[in-house]
């Protein structure tokens, strides 16, 4: 009940104090700050996905495939040749962006070649907005796993950065790297290591309220 008052009273303020700023904005600063005030209030990892999708909007049913099928199309549709593979599993999808696209080698920081495809997953993002994002970082088996580990978590962040300058609430957003701990192909050839070095985006619906 103490968390409940103290969001309500957040969220109040904020609407109250926000009569200049945009809806983006608006909802950019509830979910910062609600998320900010449940990081502090509980661990519990559940309750503050549930405060957070009711922010973000629940669905429910069918309405769930429904959504997830227009997403999907979107996507296909804003990222049509640009390297991004799209795949559907169940009512998740999942973004695979080779390191070819994405990063410089041995790098974290995002190319300018890498901006447009970013720029058009925001565009996506923003239009479908009752889903969560899980950036996920992964590398080759070249060099040391604890230089691996954390070279992986530095370039899902920098996607997350990014995705969070372009108007996409944080608390709809996770990363975390694994390192060389999920090839999707060889390590002891050239091409195998390449398709190794990615970044992965998993979308996930809503379905809390």
């Amino acid at each position: 009940m103490k968390i409940k008052l103290i969001l309500n009273a957040t969220v109040l303020t904020l609407l109250l104090s926000g009569c200049e700023m945009t809806n983006t904005g608006k909802g950019a600063a509830i979910g910062a700050a609600a998320g900010g005030i449940l990081g502090k209030a509980t661990g519990n990892h559940k309750d503050k996905r549930i405060f957070i999708g009711a922010a973000i909007g629940a669905l429910a049913g069918a309405a769930v495939g429904d959504y997830m099928d227009k997403q999907e199309q979107a996507f296909r549709d804003e990222l049509a040749g640009s390297g991004v593979e799209v795949v559907r599993e169940g009512d998740n999808l999942r973004l695979v962006m080779p390191a070819n696209i994405t990063f410089a080698s041995d790098q974290s920081y995002i190319t300018s070649g890498f901006y447009n495809t970013l720029d058009a997953i925001a565009k996506v993002m923003n239009k479908y907005e009752k889903t969560y994002l899980s950036i996920q970082g992964h590398t080759d088996s070249t060099g040391k796993d604890s230089y691996n580990m954390n070279l992986s978590r530095d370039r899902a962040q920098s996607v997350k950065n990014y995705l969070v300058n372009q108007q996409i609430i944080a608390a709809r957003m996770s990363t975390r790297g694994y390192g060389e701990s999920q090839p999707v192909a060889s390590n002891d050839n050239a091409n195998g290591r390449a398709l190794n070095r990615r970044v992965e985006i998993q979308i996930v619906p809503n379905t809390q309220s």
